[in-house]
């Protein structure tokens, strides 16, 4: 069993590295563009009198990153080659380049390079690409893929619903069939919340129930809608833990959507809500640890140079042992991630969910909870200066304790391990498999 990694993603990291000091780091320190880094961070990035909103600069600033990083190479590893990336059959940009990047990109600590909070980072993650290119018709894949790429189109996801989260298939959000200016297409009435991006959005994806009942996973399809729709209002943006937000409450009544508007399979919806959930559930996992690695490192780092009554902290126990234990959880972590992500990698992705589930479950719920702990063990050992928003301790936890319920919720991940561990419903036969098989 073999746990190097292999020689190209090596240099592909040593050449990230070379590329961020040489063209994003300095673009980070140009103009006081770090006032979006330092103690002035959330100030910096919130536009206060917009109602909370990202300021335009901060979203320019990242766009600028993106295009940099995009014009050198970097940006489009995970995309296959069609849409001008580096993903192949053997392994480059798969599950476990991307999980290896985003520690790797994440364990930097705050920087223009990768900034977890907006998703954003020079090595793009894109979701809602592979999503249109599974499901969508070629005209979908012309205005959606191609416009993504240039920057041109912006795709919210809306599942979520005010009384409704966990629980999709409970939705309250119908679609009708009808017809309008001779048209055909369905009207659809409902509310989302924590639309994602809403301020600068395109497009919107929408699940609404179209057929079935309450709880019956099939019925429920995904429309495509146009933020300017008569009977599309956006009805407020939620402030949250860490500002600025751009999370929207949307209400829709009677939105007409033709039926080009429909993406995938009619009352099939929730299967491309879900089509590429453990690819972005393995990628958080390790963007978290990576995080959770960073305040670790700086953590110790700081116990061997401060110094208290002449001794430095890290002689003490009490400073010593909170780090052991992260340290090996993280260590831990790191391999169950990438063996995990080594798996999928192997596997057709329609087997991914019955075979890797209990795994990326896993991963993703206990990397999200060790980087919540992480950050709050640095602060602890930074002690005032820990506390203050002249580190970045604060903001990381902040963050990342967002990550214990959305993509999600942690319940939720644990739940889909019992069901396997236990052998609930279809999930297999329950229990751990055994390392060696039975004779």
């Amino acid at each position: 069993m073999d746990f190097s990694l292999p020689p190209d993603l090596i240099q592909f990291l040593r050449d990230l590295d070379t590329f961020i000091d040489r063209s994003i780091t300095p673009l980070q320190h140009t103009d006081d563009n770090n006032r979006f880094f330092d103690h002035r961070r959330e100030h910096a990035r919130t536009d206060w009198d917009a109602g909370g909103l990202p300021s335009p600069e901060w979203e320019d600033l990242l766009h600028a990153a993106v295009a940099r990083a995009d014009e050198a190479g970097f940006y489009r590893l995970a995309l296959p080659a069609q849409f001008g990336g580096q993903r192949d059959g053997s392994g480059r940009g798969g599950n476990v380049w991307m999980a290896v990047v985003r520690e790797h990109l994440a364990s930097r600590g705050l920087g223009l390079e990768n900034d977890l909070q907006t998703e954003h980072s020079v090595v793009g993650n894109f979701p809602d690409v592979l999503m249109v290119s599974e499901f969508g018709t070629e005209e979908q894949k012309r205005e959606f893929i191609g416009g993504r790429l240039k920057r041109q189109v912006r795709v919210t996801f809306g599942l979520t619903e005010p009384e409704h989260g966990s629980d999709a298939t409970h939705m309250e959000t119908k679609g009708r069939r009808g017809e309008k200016d001779g048209v055909k297409g369905w009207f659809v009435t409902g509310k989302k919340k924590w639309q994602t991006g809403m301020h600068r959005a395109t497009h919107c994806f929408v699940f609404a129930r179209t057929d079935g009942k309450d709880g019956q996973a099939k019925g429920i399809t995904c429309f495509v809608v146009d933020p300017k729709s008569d009977g599309f209002k956006v009805e407020s943006y939620e402030w949250t833990l860490n500002m600025p937000t751009d999370h929207a409450t949307i209400s829709l009544q009677d939105v007409f959507v033709p039926d080009s508007g429909v993406l995938g399979p009619l009352h099939g919806g929730l299967a491309i809500a879900q089509a590429f959930v453990h690819e972005n559930r393995i990628r958080q996992a390790a963007s978290s640890l990576g995080a959770a690695v960073f305040c670790i490192n700086e953590s110790v780092k700081y116990a061997n140079k401060r110094k208290p009554f002449g001794t430095p902290l890290s002689h003490n126990q009490g400073i010593q042992f909170p780090l052991v234990e992260l340290a090996t959880q993280a260590t831990m972590l790191r391999q169950l991630i990438r063996k995990t992500a080594s798996e999928m990698d192997k596997i057709p992705h329609k087997e991914v969910d019955t075979k890797l589930g209990m795994e990326i479950s896993m991963c993703n719920y206990y990397s999200n909870r060790l980087c919540c702990e992480a950050a709050d063990r640095a602060i602890q050992v930074h002690g005032g200066n820990g506390y203050s928003r002249e580190l970045p301790f604060e903001h990381i936890w902040r963050h990342h304790r967002r990550y214990r319920i959305t993509e999600g919720s942690e319940e939720i991940q644990m739940r889909k391990v019992a069901a396997f561990l236990f052998g609930f419903g279809s999930r297999g036969a329950g229990g751990i498999p055994p390392v060696l098989p039975k004779l």
